[in-house]
Formats: C-alpha cells, sequence, structure tokens
C-alpha cells in the first residue's frame, strides 16, 4: 500500500469518496455527521463534528494524514498541524471542483487511476442528466433554501445542479459566495420578487417544513406556493461537496423539475 495508511476524514466526502475508491481501509476516523456510505458509522470512531473536532481522540488513532474542507475548519487543522500531524483542507465550491476533488484525493492516496475514472463516471452521469433536461419544452425558476432562521440561499454547486437538471437558480448572484453568511436573504421579499415555479428546501439537520414556508407573509403570491411545488432533498445528498451531489442530489432535482413540467403538459 502506497500513499498514507491511516486517514481522518472530518467531513464526509472523502470518506464517501474513499469508499467509493474500494480505499475504506485507510481511513480510522470519521465525522459524526457521516451518513455515506451507512457502513462507515458502523465500522469507524466518529472523531469531528464540522466546526469542531475532538483533537486528543485524532491524535490518538495516529494518522499520518487527515482531509477536511473548507476555511471553517482552519482552527481544527492549525491544531493538528502543531501536533504535526499533515492536513488537507480543499476548499472546492462548484461542480467542476467536485470532479477535481476527487482526482486530487485519490491521487492523494496512491489510487490516482482508479479515482480518474470514478470521476470520468461522475462526469459521464451529469452529461446524461444535462441531455435528458434539454429535452424538457420549458426550464422552470428554482428557489432552494439552504437554511430558514435566517433564509439562506444555496450555495454554487446547487445552483449548478439545478441549472443542469433543467432548471434556472432565481438568486444566481449569491451563489457565487462561499460563505453562508453572505448568502443570507434579508427577508422574504427577495424570494416573492423573483417569482419561483418550484422551491426546495435542504435545511441541514432538521426536516424541511413546507408548510411553514408557505404560511411566509406574502408568499401565497409566489407560482411554487400557489402550485403546492415545495420539495425537500435531504442535506446529506445535496449540501456535501461530494460523490453525493453528483449522483443523488443532481437526480433528485431532475426528478422535481421533470414532475413539474409534466403537470404541465
Amino acid at each position: 500500500m502506497s500513499g498514507p495508511r491511516r486517514i481522518v476524514c472530518l467531513t464526509e466526502e472523502p470518506t464517501e469518496t474513499l469508499y467509493a475508491l474500494g480505499e475504506q481501509d485507510r481511513i480510522v476516523g470519521i465525522s459524526g455527521f457521516t451518513v455515506r456510505p451507512p457502513q462507515a458509522r458502523r465500522e469507524k470512531p466518529k472523531v469531528s463534528a464540522f466546526t469542531s473536532a475532538k483533537i486528543d481522540a485524532i491524535l490518538a488513532l495516529r494518522p499520518d494524514f487527515v482531509v477536511g474542507f473548507s476555511d471553517i475548519q482552519a482552527d481544527i487543522a492549525a491544531a493538528l498541524v502543531r501536533e504535526g500531524v499533515e492536513v488537507w483542507i480543499s476548499n472546492h465550491r462548484s461542480v467542476d471542483g467536485i470532479v477535481d476533488y476527487v482526482r486530487r484525493l485519490g491521487a492523494l492516496v496512491g489510487a490516482g487511476a482508479r479515482a480518474d475514472a470514478y470521476a470520468d463516471a461522475l462526469q459521464r452521469g451529469l452529461d446524461a442528466v444535462e441531455a435528458q433536461a434539454a429535452t424538457l419544452a420549458t426550464r422552470p425558476r428554482v428557489y432552494f433554501e439552504e437554511w430558514d432562521e435566517p433564509l439562506i440561499t444555496g450555495i454554487q454547486w446547487v445552483a449548478e445542479l439545478v441549472r443542469i437538471a433543467g432548471g434556472d437558480d432565481v438568486f444566481p448572484e449569491l451563489s457565487t459566495q462561499s460563505l453562508a453568511k453572505a448568502r443570507i436573504l434579508a427577508d422574504g421579499d427577495p424570494v416573492v420578487a423573483r417569482a419561483p415555479d418550484i422551491i426546495i428546501g435542504s435545511w441541514c439537520g432538521k426536516k424541511f417544513r413546507p408548510e411553514r414556508v408557505a404560511a411566509r407573509p406574502g408568499w401565497d403570491a409566489i407560482p411554487a406556493v400557489r402550485d403546492g411545488e415545495l420539495h425537500e432533498i435531504k442535506s446529506p445528498l445535496i449540501l456535501q461537496p461530494g460523490p453525493a451531489a453528483l449522483t443523488d442530489g443532481v437526480a433528485a432535482i431532475a426528478a422535481i423539475v421533470r414532475g413539474w413540467c409534466d403537470r404541465r403538459s
């Protein structure tokens, strides 16, 4: 076995990717938020959340490589680096970035060829979804809500997946903002003004409540609310910048978009 032998994954996407590559035996610790693949929760100790981690527990696992995501985990990374641990923090936010992430992680663990093949398969799947979406008669306007208190609209890879699946994100100018605080909507009025045909909710860590969305003041004027087009996609499928978003996540969006189109044909 070449490459690191004892890997701790601070978020879900490296765990899912390494399992997909057949490299799960390298993993010695995972995030407590991990749900994909399901066996990871049964097999691996949970040593981190997203904004915090059990540094002593991680060090006890004697990792030779730790993988995390985003500037939000900078303090965790710094604490581990000070203890002499090698850490890689990815910071990708786009669909292309996710595909490239798979390639880079595979290369770092000595599974570059398999990672390239897997990334190519993920890209082919996206191309197939996009080709199917091109046959739709019309493109719905889609509001993706990442959080409800305050209202936060979707991140870049989500907006891109909406486009690939046949819809148009109603806040494209905000999707490119990497930090959630930069995607906060002041109140509900901007959503009313954008008049989405579909509302998709994915409230990270809690169940989407369409009845609460529909009851917001003034939202009865929104086509999506008027027509009952409020849908949930579970956050592990779409809000992790890893394989799940490019497979089950985009498939869920595509099904919602196709259903909307079918109901208007």
